[in-house]
């Protein structure tokens, strides 16, 4: 891997952007291997939460690589493989993503972060889909996400502007959940994971599946949605642990089954 450095601390797993010579900009090398190296941790029982983030305090990743847009084609926006396609498979991964915003989330890097499941960004970070600026739009699900997170007016205000917004903005409007100075920002962001890793990583699972597939759909279907997978966990022996380890006053320990 040249573009993508994967560490394990324990049950994290960090999966960094590592192109800070160009803002940790997204080019098409980056984001095969970006999509290789979760292939690899989705195999990886022992790894329960991923954390995404760029090299450095300045950027998270600056958007895609201008030098490849200005040679793309119609046929190359829609063929297989896209930026879109791997924000999708990372929306519905298996195991929670944490974005972890060190600096610049602009583009394509701001649509990775909201492909996640979670966004913990730096003070100093700043959020902004620009591409109207080179007569496109957002199309890694920019148009899209963000409506569903921020809602229609403000999406389409940091849309046809293609202003900068703070963390603190980013925070006043849903974008991101939490902010921390980036001295304490790696510290921040494991303590929100180690919360989640302590649940059972099956339900964590199917409580990811319900709310995004609820999203997409009507309130009845959602509920059926909810109520299958529920019945799903009611199966598994993580839930028998669950309620056995509540009533005995202990801590549960999971096995994902």
């Amino acid at each position: 891997m040249e573009n993508i450095v994967f560490t394990q601390e324990d049950q994290l797993a960090y999966v960094t952007v590592s192109r800070p010579d160009v803002r940790n900009a997204l080019n098409k090398e980056t984001l095969i291997e970006l999509k290789q190296t979760l292939e690899k941790l989705e195999e990886m029982d022992e790894v329960k939460c991923v954390i995404i983030t760029g090299e450095g305090e300045k950027s998270f990743a600056a958007g895609a690589d201008i030098s490849q847009l200005e040679k793309k084609t119609m046929y190359d926006a829609f063929k297989s493989g896209s930026m879109q396609e791997i924000y999708d498979y990372i929306e519905g991964y298996t195991k929670p993503t944490i974005a972890m915003v060190n600096g610049y989330a602009l583009g394509g890097g701001c649509e990775l972060a909201m492909a996640c499941d979670i966004r913990v960004a730096a003070t100093h970070a700043k959020f902004g889909l620009p591409e109207l600026n080179l007569s496109i739009i957002p199309g890694a699900g920019g148009t899209q996400r963000l409506t569903r997170l921020v809602g229609r007016g403000k999406a389409l205000e940091m849309i046809l502007t293609g202003k900068l917004i703070s963390s603190e903005e980013a925070a006043a409007i849903g974008l991101i959940t939490e902010m921390a100075e980036i001295s304490n920002l790696k510290e921040k962001t494991v303590e929100i994971a180690e919360q989640i890793i302590s649940k059972g990583p099956m339900a964590v699972m199917m409580a990811k599946l319900a709310v995004n597939m609820g999203a997409d759909t009507d309130m009845k279907t959602g509920l059926l949605i909810e109520k299958l997978s529920q019945a799903i966990l009611f199966a598994s022996e993580d839930k028998n642990e669950g309620t056995r380890a509540f009533l005995e006053k202990r801590k549960p320990v999971f096995q994902g089954k």
